[in-house]
């Protein structure tokens, strides 16, 4: 082990804390490791910068911290990872989920991966500032990883320190379980804690760097392998290495698809690339449905589960534009413009089809899969822009044409998406003039842009709509049902940009109230709570242009 990271205090070195009423006790969680246990490891134990060959990846301990203090836990991953509450409440579970305290069985690690970086291929990239304790097994059979974000230095973390700042760490909290309970595939968050350190961060790339307060999130998902995972080693030829990848990942999370003998493995991975691919492509139609741009689609930031990860400079589409990015490292080309998404993660499945291609030997299949993601994208996103409008099904004869309506009046005007919909949800569209009108007001972020031909052009739509649902007949849903079903899809709480701002501010001042509160409101998002009113609404005009409402840096 190298020096200068000494080993961290097991909890048979420590004093035990408070025990738990009911669900298990930390020290109770059972490790399976089988990521460590089943793939070859780097055999250097530094912890310095460099390339790591034939390995999936390197075991390191976390960096202790000086004065490690939680500032909010999920009671909802607390549940399913079948932990007591109360154990939240003791000093060894800070000690854990700020890397300060090893549990039995942990087996910390950083994995190795490269990627595609803005279409260009990267290298060695590997997790830089995220280290994983270890698998777990819960009562349920489920397998968890826990992954401590921002616990410190790696191989992979390329000169940077490996930490991570309130700012950025806030913002992967409140989004992991925001996407969550918004039925959004996601990795997910059990912790939010301090570090009591500071770190050093540009945050703008100006050269003007500050001096921030340094976070760890505890991150929580069955799995974190990503594209990358198998790129980098389809790109060294180290195809013995990615053999081993795929057998383990279809072990762990895909058991039917295992070979009955060796000749059969191409077949078994031809069979886990189109899974992948459809995953992906459900994953996209979610993506537009709540309107989530992620920032930084790189091949290393698309999960193979099919799973939001890697929660950077996201951000919530407010006022409808495709050509929307949040990234400010994107601004200039928005090759992950909110539009194109899921053209890219077809773009990206290509790469990763072309890691996997030297095993499977032949490129039909996997151009198979790759075609099928178009035509499953295209259906998902059909059928849910239709469940959006209170339709029951798609149908082409009419709904291609009410999606591009709709499409147009989003742009028409400055509209907020999310309101827009909700909203719509409201209207009555046997009513005429302002009648109708009136619940998409609220929706507008600059009223005097509604000129009379705007509103024509909205009044045009929504007699499309009237009409279409019409055409239903006796199968009609009431206006109440179809309220009812469009307020299940069309979320009212979204984690907006300027929320997640104001609860950093108030994180830094020593103020963690307003996480717990929108924590708290996004579990419920489609849920009307009257009581948080304020946290529904469109984005204020000081947040327009504001660092970290609008657009984001990758500082973290």
């Amino acid at each position: 082990m190298d020096a200068s990271r000494p080993d961290l205090p097991t909890s048979s070195t420590v004093d035990k804390s408070a025990p738990a009423r009911g669900g298990r006790r930390l020290d109770d969680l059972r490790f399976t490791n089988s990521f460590v246990n089943e793939l070859p490891a780097d055999p250097d134990e530094r912890v310095v910068s460099r390339q790591v060959l034939g390995a999936a990846y390197s075991r390191v301990q976390p960096t202790p911290t000086s004065a490690p203090s939680l500032l909010s836990v999920s009671t909802d991953m607390l549940d399913e990872l079948g932990l007591d509450h109360a154990v939240a409440d003791t000093e060894q579970f800070t000690r854990v989920v700020t890397g300060n305290e090893l549990l039995p069985g942990s087996d910390p690690y950083a994995m190795a991966y490269g990627g595609h970086q803005f279409g260009n291929w990267a290298g060695q990239l590997g997790d830089g500032r995220a280290i994983a304790l270890g698998e777990i097994e819960t009562d349920a059979g489920e397998r968890w990883t826990l992954q401590l974000k921002g616990a410190g230095r790696t191989p992979y973390s390329r000169g940077a320190d490996g930490l991570a700042v309130l700012r950025s760490s806030v913002r992967e909290y409140l989004c992991s379980e925001a996407m969550h309970a918004l039925g959004v595939p996601t990795t997910r968050a059990l912790s939010l804690a301090l570090t009591g350190d500071k770190v050093v961060r540009d945050m703008f790339y100006d050269g003007r760097p500050e001096a921030e307060l340094g976070a760890v999130v505890c991150r929580v998902a069955p799995s974190f392998l990503r594209f990358g995972n198998y790129q980098l080693p389809a790109s060294r030829g180290e195809l013995d290495l990615l053999r081993a990848l795929l057998d383990h990942t279809i072990e762990r999370h895909e058991p039917d698809l295992t070979p009955a003998t060796p000749d059969d493995s191409a077949a078994a991975y031809t069979a886990l690339f189109a899974r992948v691919s459809d995953r992906t492509a459900d994953l996209m139609v979610e993506w537009m449905r709540v309107g989530f741009v992620h920032g930084v689609m790189n091949t290393d930031n698309l999960s193979i589960l099919g799973l939001t990860i890697d929660y950077g400079p996201y951000g919530w589409l407010e006022d409808f534009d495709p050509s929307w990015t949040p990234n400010t490292t994107d601004a200039q080309h928005r090759r992950y413009r909110f539009g194109q998404q899921p053209q890219i993660a077809h773009w990206n499945l290509a790469q990763l089809g072309a890691a996997l291609l030297p095993l499977i030997g032949d490129v039909e299949p996997l151009q198979a899969a790759l075609d099928s993601f178009v035509d499953r994208y295209q259906a998902g996103y059909q059928q849910m822009m239709a469940a959006k409008l209170g339709l029951p099904s798609f149908d082409p004869a009419t709904d291609d044409a009410l999606i591009e309506g709709v499409v147009a009046v989003l742009q028409s005007a400055e509209t907020d998406m999310t309101i827009f919909y909700r909203r719509l949800a409201d209207v009555d569209l046997d009513a005429e003039g302002d009648q109708r009108f009136t619940p998409l007001l609220d929706a507008y972020y600059q009223p005097e842009q509604l000129t009379d031909d705007v509103r024509a052009g909205i009044d045009a739509w929504l007699d499309a709509l009237a009409e279409r649902l019409a055409s239903l007949g006796d199968t009609a849903p009431s206006a109440a049902d179809r309220r009812a079903a469009m307020n299940a899809v069309n979320p009212k709480y979204v984690l907006r940009n300027y929320l997640a701002q104001l609860a950093i501010d108030a994180a830094e001042a020593g103020d963690a109230s307003k996480i717990a509160e929108l924590l708290d409101t996004l579990r419920h998002p489609y849920d009307e709570q009257p009581a948080m009113e304020h946290l529904a609404a469109k984005r204020p005009d000081w947040a327009r242009t504001r660092p970290g409402c609008s657009m984001l840096s990758c500082s973290s």
